[in-house]
């Protein structure tokens, strides 16, 4: 084992990085009044906006259209995005597009809205299915420009190279990766976040407490990720309970839109691992959502993975301020562990169990969610790899 872990510190240190960003972004209060002026900076005057049936009630999307059409950009929007999107829900949104001319894709939203956006900016402008695009595939072409304005605090969606798409002919959640995927603009404006209920902005932030862990412990970590990593923790772990707590702390709800971007950053230039690997197949079969599906693996997975990795474990405890100053590595990690595992009983994350999925459905599908897992290629960026037994057995550990 340790010549394992000193050869994983090795190839981090001799990596040369590609890094890929968002070519321009607008980031602080009242920032989605910039829109227009931002669009126009980069040639663009025709957006298609694709949002969900929520924010098009709440009068978000009306507000959203308002602005544009003040600037005289008269925009068009596709409200039928789903949660966990579908190949059928992509389509129609394709389809609809099709219907317009359009010079970029706007997704207003949470991650699903986002991931539907960018799915349809490339179908639309080059045709072909997601199914063909699924990893290990690099989609690089880009398609029609992608503008993101995240209305939660969790998936960093705005700023990475990555979509999901979910497969229901075989209830697989596809990861599609690629610059094809990586917005052209993003709008992060916390000030959209005030309204979000506790059950969201938990889910949504330990999400993004995951990308940023999983992004600092990947073997495909680099220096840049690292810095956007560390920074990410140091921002959400102290403002998690209080935004859930008190949703109109403007200071906390700052943090964590700040930091949620910040994670999205490094996992998409470092990648994610384990616990994501474990996740999706879990939101594709038993539509949980994927932050929730995130936290319920996070304290089992780290647990199972920092024998392989305890430094950099060690290092996330002490960026997010749980481990006292010359605490060893193990005390540290061991910590880090009970606070993940602390974190999910104080805003109620449920087990599997407790979730109400059924036992012997959960048992018979373990082989193919390791299977699927595996197919995604995250657990091979973890520090510990695992094959599909060790999965199967990590799945039974969360269960309860």
């Amino acid at each position: 084992m340790n010549d394992k872990i000193k050869s994983f510190e090795r190839d981090w240190e001799a990596a040369m990085a590609a890094i890929y960003l968002p070519r321009a972004m607008r980031i602080g209060a009242g920032a989605l009044d910039e829109l227009p002026a931002a669009l126009a900076q980069l040639g663009l005057v025709a957006p298609l906006i694709v949002t969900d049936t929520y924010l098009a009630g709440s009068g978000a999307v009306d507000r959203l259209s308002t602005i544009l059409a003040d600037a005289g950009m008269k925009a068009r929007a596709f409200t039928e995005a789903i949660p966990d999107p579908t190949v059928a829900s992509v389509d129609a949104a394709v389809a609809f597009a099709g219907e317009g001319r359009h010079d970029c894709v706007i997704g207003f939203g949470g991650g699903s809205s986002i991931d539907t956006a960018k799915a349809v900016a490339v179908l639309a402008a080059r045709g072909g299915t997601m199914r063909e695009r699924k990893a290990p595939h690099q989609e690089d072409l880009a398609g029609l420009p992608i503008v993101a304005i995240p209305t939660t605090a969790g998936t960093g969606s705005e700023a990475t190279r990555f979509t999901i798409i979910t497969d229901e002919a075989n209830d697989e959640k596809m990861l599609c990766a690629g610059l094809a995927y990586l917005p052209t603009l993003a709008i992060v404006d916390y000030e959209l976040t005030l309204t979000k209920p506790m059950r969201l902005t938990a889910d949504t932030g330990i999400d993004a407490l995951t990308h940023a862990i999983e992004a600092y412990v990947s073997r495909r970590a680099n220096p840049f990720s690292d810095g956007m990593a560390l920074s990410a923790m140091r921002a959400i772990w102290p403002n998690l309970r209080r935004a859930c707590e008190v949703p109109g702390d403007r200071a906390a709800r700052e943090a964590m839109m700040l930091g949620s971007l910040q994670a999205g950053i490094a996992f998409s230039n470092a990648s994610v691992a384990l616990v994501h690997g474990m996740s999706r197949p879990i939101g594709a079969h038993f539509h949980v959502a994927h932050g929730l599906s995130n936290a319920m693996l996070l304290p089992v997975v780290t647990a199972w993975s920092a024998l392989a990795a305890r430094t950099r474990y060690a290092e996330c405890a002490h960026a997010m301020g749980i481990a006292e100053a010359g605490e060893g590595e193990q005390a540290a990690v061991a910590r880090l562990v009970e606070v993940l595992r602390d974190l999910n009983r104080d805003l109620s994350v449920p087990t599997p169990r407790d979730y109400g999925i059924d036992e012997t459905r959960w048992t018979a599908l373990l082989p193919l969610m390791a299977e699927q897992a595996l197919a995604s290629g995250s657990p091979g960026n973890n520090p510990r790899v695992p094959d599909a037994s060790t999965i199967q057995a990590l799945y039974r550990e969360a269960w309860a």
